[in-house]
This record gives C-alpha cells, sequence and structure tokens, in this order.
C-alpha cells in the first residue's frame, strides 16, 4: 500500500466514526423527545379520564332520544325527498320502510 491509501482508509475511518456519532446523538435525543411526548400524553389521558367519564355517561343518559331523534329525522327524509340529501351528507341512511322496520319501545 502506498502512502496516499493509507490516509484514504484514515480519513474514511474518520467520517464513519463522526457519523456513527452522530447517528448515536441523532437517536438519543429522538428518544428522549418521544419518551417526554409519552409521559405529557399519559399525563393528559389521566387529567381528561374523568371529563370523559362524564360525557360518556350524559350520552348513554341520552341515546335513545338520540335514536329517537334520527328515526324521526328518516321518517321525515321518506315524505321530503328534498330532505334526503341533507341525511345522506351525515350518514344517516334513508331507506324505504326505514320507520316502519325499526323496533318500537
Amino acid at each position: 500500500m502506498n502512502l496516499d491509501s493509507d490516509s484514504e482508509i484514515a480519513a474514511l475511518k474518520r467520517q464513519m466514526f463522526s457519523l456513527l456519532l452522530a447517528l448515536i446523538v441523532v437517536s438519543g435525543t429522538l428518544t428522549v423527545y418521544l419518551y417526554r411526548q409519552a409521559s405529557v400524553t399519559g399525563k393528559d389521558i389521566a387529567a381528561i379520564k374523568p371529563q370523559a367519564t362524564q360525557i360518556i355517561g350524559a350520552f348513554n343518559k341520552d341515546q335513545k332520544l338520540i335514536v329517537e331523534f334520527v328515526n324521526a329525522l328518516v321518517a321525515y327524509g321518506q315524505t321530503h325527498p328534498d330532505f334526503q340529501p341533507v341525511l345522506r351528507k351525515y350518514g344517516i341512511g334513508v331507506k324505504p320502510n326505514a320507520a316502519a322496520a325499526a323496533p318500537k319501545p
């Protein structure tokens, strides 16, 4: 080997060392960032949980009224064809005889 190839090999070794060191620093920084985000998110979830329980409880309490309201909208949509695009926009299916097929409490 000549002197020129030895210096090129040494330069490549230094470059590889620098790249590995940069990779370790970036990986460590990313790991710390993701750990911090997970920690903050966990605290946020714990803080919001009681409020979410109240909201879900209120929804479950009023679910019967909501179903009756949707059934009334479907019935209205069957008698008024110009209202059907509004129902489709919000994902409320209008089927023939849907109100008759819906169970009555």
